[in-house]
Parts: structure tokens; C-alpha cells; sequence
């Protein structure tokens, strides 16, 4: 059986980390057991690419930790596909400046006894031919208001794709217990947990790939035959925008530390 695995780790990118993954195909033939995280193997990168490595000693080591189901990819009785979250490694096998997961990992196993619970929102906004979604052109839209929670096209703007990312996430099995819209057009929030800090960090970012996967997928890669070519040209203007109710330019991984 083919394992379609896609890595996904944090780079070197400053002030805020961006995602970045690879896919590899791994053979697995042992019918004895199930295909765990143990059977994910390390694989490498070049750091050099990613802010986090110096060409002459570019090689970085992707350590797997995270395993879940990939929703992204289309089902087929012959393989399994699945999102591997990674920690990142330097070439001698020590944890990279850049991964603070490693660091939160040892505060959780300090605080095991405690079972502290963690659950934490992400908010982020639509972005159309560089304006907000909903906004009208040339101007701005009414005071907050109406678009909190709102319902209806007048006053929430691109629910198709929150509907999609919230069954996505589902269907992954990601700890996703809510969404709604938020004070202004085209603002969205999403809740993960609850559960242990690790676990819900990294939920959270398994999340936060799956939103970028598939508005890339629906908004900037549009193959559809049927589709027009000016339907295909709106779509491609699209993009998304993180915010947060914490400092998003502190790591994830950071905030429980802190």
C-alpha cells in the first residue's frame, strides 16, 4: 500500500513563521498493524531555501510529530493519504533555533500531572484585488455591527469557503469546535480545541495549512474546463490574511510557554 504523505513544518521566515510541506510516497507492507506516526520516516530539506540554514551547510531534518488525515487529496482504495506535521532539526540532530515546539514540549511534560486544557480562536480576513471581501468599491463599508454573526449575503462574505474549511478540518479529525464571522466584511474566526497546549498548537497550525491548501486550491488554481475565463480570473485574485486575538508575531508555540 502507497502512504501519500505531505510534511508540513514552520520556516525560518521573521517576524512570523510561515508553512511550508512536501510530499513524499512511502511503501508500507505490514498488514500486522496499522500505519502510525513511528512509521513516518525523517526526511530532509534545504534550510537553505527557508531561512534556515547557510548554502554551504543547507541540509535541515524534518522530524515527524503530528499525524492526520488529508482531506485535500482525492480518496482512492490504493493509498492513503495523510498531513504530517514536522518539527525541524539541524543536520547533527539537535532541535533548529527556529522550532519553539520543542521547547513547549518540554513544558508539557513538566506539567503532564496538572492535565492543563488549552482552547484558542484564530481570526482571519479575505482578501479581493487588494480590499477586504465584501467591501464595497472605492469606499468603506458601514460601522461593525451587522457583519458579527450576521446571516445573509448582504452582511457575511465568503461563507462557501469557511463552510469548506470547517468540513475539511472535520474530516481530519482536527479538534474544531467552531466558527462565525467576525466585526468587518470578509472576516472570519475559527476555535480549536480543547486539549493539551501541544495538541491544540498543533491543530491549530494543521488548520491554518488546510485554509491556505484549499483557498490556493479553489481561489488560485482553478482548472475547471466548465469554468469561464472571467470566472477564472476573479478567482485568481483572492487571498487570505491571518490575524489574531494574541501577537501573531510571537510564535504559536511561544504563547503557551509564555
Amino acid at each position: 500500500m502507497n502512504i501519500v504523505a505531505e510534511y508540513i513544518w514552520q520556516d525560518g521566515s521573521s517576524p512570523t513563521h510561515k508553512l511550508r510541506s512536501k510530499t513524499k510516497v512511502i511503501s508500507y507492507e505490514n498488514t500486522d498493524k496499522p500505519f502510525g506516526i513511528e512509521d513516518v520516516p525523517h526526511w530532509t530539506f534545504d534550510g537553505s531555501s527557508t531561512g534556515q540554514a547557510t548554502g554551504d551547510r543547507s541540509d535541515c531534518l524534518l522530524v515527524p510529530v503530528r499525524l492526520i488525515l488529508d482531506p485535500t487529496r482525492e480518496k482512492n482504495h490504493e493509498r492513503v493519504h495523510l498531513l504530517v506535521l514536522c518539527e525541524v532539526f539541524t543536520a547533527d540532530g539537535n532541535p533548529h533555533e527556529t522550532n519553539t515546539r520543542s521547547k513547549l514540549r518540554e513544558v508539557v511534560e513538566k506539567t503532564l500531572e496538572h492535565e492543563p486544557l488549552f482552547g484558542i480562536e484564530q481570526e482571519y480576513t479575505m482578501f479581493k484585488d487588494g480590499r477586504p471581501l465584501g467591501w464595497p468599491t472605492g469606499g468603506y463599508p458601514p460601522q461593525q455591527g451587522p457583519f458579527y454573526c450576521g446571516v445573509g449575503s448582504d452582511e457575511v462574505f465568503g461563507r462557501e469557503l469557511v463552510e469548506e474549511h470547517m468540513a475539511a478540518c472535520l474530516d481530519s479529525r482536527i479538534l474544531f469546535c467552531g466558527i462565525n464571522a467576525e466585526v468587518m466584511p470578509g472576516q472570519w474566526e475559527f476555535q480549536i480545541g480543547t486539549g493539551d497546549a501541544l495538541t491544540v498548537a498543533d491543530h491549530l497550525i494543521l488548520a491554518r495549512w488546510l485554509l491556505y491548501r484549499i483557498e490556493r486550491f479553489k481561489f488560485h488554481n482553478n482548472s475547471n474546463p466548465s469554468s469561464s475565463a472571467a470566472a477564472r480570473a476573479r478567482a485568481k485574485s483572492y487571498s487570505l490574511i491571518f490575524c489574531s486575538s494574541f501577537p501573531f508575531r510571537t510564535s504559536l508555540y511561544s504563547l503557551f510557554i509564555n
